[in-house]
């Protein structure tokens, strides 16, 4: 609170342990223009996992079979037309930060080629994990007539909201599928699902939305070309592991002086 920042007269720097900040950076945190931190790079791993886990269901139709399997049908039809696979498709990553590393060590794993778009394209984390094709902000039209999955991972800022509205989704192919694990307002809900409905993209896998919980009467419950998580990409019981290990790290920094992760 304003009021608890006023009282610390000795504050220099707050480390959150949460990787995104929207909501958190009141304007008085600002004014006092001491380090701010986040653990950002504990999400690798796990939600690179959960993408690839949506990716492979729908290449390889297991949202259809999970469907009939809970009706005890027997179904080979429409699975037999509509099955494919990850290799040699095109995965483009709109946010290329830790997340995007992590999702691109496990596309290229399956044979991928990865394209991804960063604000900062001289800026990456680790060099030895580079997408094929890395574009600036000002590209994103490229990206997205290249790739067959569109996965967001990048920060909910003024400047990203609504970032993928009726315009954005009509530059992707009508046979791309759309995954979004950064904010859920970073995507106009409404042109998405108008664009799902239609099937303008083949299908989407949402873990967050404008509104959360996501209501009962939401149309996007019953559409069996998406697949829905709670907001529950970022779990895993590595968290706060690797949070300390963030922490730990940039406390040494800090004791010498040094620029903080």
């Amino acid at each position: 609170s304003a009021e608890r920042i006023e009282r610390a007269k000795k504050l220099r720097w707050i480390g959150f342990w949460s990787a995104g900040v929207d909501g958190k950076i009141t304007p008085q945190l600002l004014e006092r223009g001491f380090s701010i931190t986040t653990a950002s790079g504990v999400h690798g791993a796990n939600i690179g996992e959960h993408i690839m886990a949506w990716k492979v269901m729908f290449t390889r139709t297991l949202h259809f079979h999970l469907r009939s399997q809970i009706a005890g049908e027997w179904k080979r039809t429409w699975a037999t037309s509509s099955v494919t696979e990850l290799t040699g498709q095109t995965l483009g990553i709109v946010g290329y930060g830790r997340i995007g590393e992590g999702l691109t060590q496990r596309a290229k794993a399956f044979g991928m080629r990865v394209v991804a778009l960063k604000r900062n394209p001289q800026a990456q984390y680790n060099a030895s994990i580079t997408p094929d094709t890395l574009y600036s902000p000002n590209e994103l039209p490229l990206l997205l007539a290249e790739s067959d999955h569109v996965v967001l991972s990048l920060p909910y800022t003024p400047a990203t909201h609504h970032l993928f509205n009726a315009e954005t989704i009509a530059m992707m192919k009508p046979s791309a599928y759309l995954y979004n694990v950064a904010r859920g307002k970073v995507v106009d809900e409404s042109a998405l699902i108008t664009a799902l409905q239609e099937r303008r993209i083949a299908g989407a896998g949402l873990d967050v939305f404008e509104e959360e919980p996501l209501p009962a009467t939401s149309p996007i419950w019953g559409m069996e070309n998406v697949l829905i998580t709670p907001h529950i990409a970022g779990m895993t019981p590595h968290y706060f592991a690797r949070a300390a290990e963030i922490f730990t790290e940039n406390l040494h920094r800090y004791l010498r002086g040094e620029r903080l992760h």
